[in-house]
């Protein structure tokens, strides 16, 4: 069941990634609108599915590499179809749905012979809150790769394509900056609950997970602030929203990729 679920939800994302790319290539076709929708929230309930199936195992949740990267782009992919309903934010759906059917085929695909483990509410919590925050970092991770292509595009005068089916560049700054915030006081909601309900989080096995999602913290905090207080903008706010991402993304995966998957090769 598992396999055929993350097959089908696959294939949805597929599809609706093809209708997306033909809809702007082709004339912004407005009637496309609706099946690349229908198809994107079929992916997404079949993965979520697909998810469900593979954390929850009889002896406790399997929080292990691929599991938790597909958890994180359904949970993406979740975000940017809601905040779509109220934004033009369509366009994302060609970096989010491929990137969750791969993560969900390697997840169902995969098995890292990890052990599910039991975990306390208050943990559990600080997990949500963690792969939430991560979820909307990768969402304004996305936001600013467009941003930038967008900036680039208008400064050589090429207005075609998916530049032209992107908001004004103001709106595009405030769609990211709203995202950024959102992940920001998710991410301090993370850390806090973290030293609240992890025994210890500057322990071996967790020190640099802390360490460095402290300095994402630190980068994000910056960002924001001299987005309020100097009024930063498009280039710069590219460049920190990238670099708090790759530290953020050492901290949730680097460790796993090492300990469960490159030391038993």
């Amino acid at each position: 069941m598992l396999m055929t679920t993350t097959l089908i939800a696959a294939l949805c994302y597929i599809a609706a990634t093809g209708l997306q790319w033909r809809r702007l290539s082709v004339s912004h076709q407005e009637q496309l609108r609706l099946p690349i929708r229908l198809l994107g929230l079929s992916g997404f309930l079949l993965q979520g599915w697909s998810v469900y199936l593979l954390l929850h195992q009889p002896t406790g949740i399997d929080l292990s590499f691929f599991p938790v990267g597909s958890l994180i782009s359904w949970g993406v992919v979740g975000m940017v179809l809601a905040s779509s309903l109220r934004q033009r934010l369509d366009n994302l759906f060609i970096g989010v749905f491929p990137l969750a059917a791969i993560t969900a085929l390697l997840a169902a695909g995969i098995d890292t012979g990890s052990t599910p483990k039991p975990y306390a509410g208050g943990l559990l919590t600080h997990i949500l809150l963690s792969l939430l925050a991560y979820s909307l970092f990768t969402i304004a991770t996305v936001q600013a790769v467009l941003l930038s292509r967008q900036e680039t595009a208008l400064k050589q005068h090429h207005t075609r394509g998916l530049v032209a089916s992107l908001p004004p560049l103001q709106m595009m700054e405030r769609l990211l900056f709203e995202s950024l915030w959102a992940g920001f006081l998710l991410l301090s909601a993370a850390l806090a609950t973290g030293f609240l309900f992890v025994d210890n989080l500057f322990a071996q096995h967790l020190v640099h997970k802390t360490l460095l999602s402290l300095f994402a913290w630190v980068v994000y905090a910056v960002l924001l602030a001299g987005r309020h207080f100097l009024g930063w903008r498009s280039r710069t706010a590219v460049r920190w929203t990238m670099g708090g991402f790759v530290l953020l993304m050492l901290a949730f995966f680097g460790s796993k990729l090492v300990l469960e998957l490159l030391l038993k090769l």
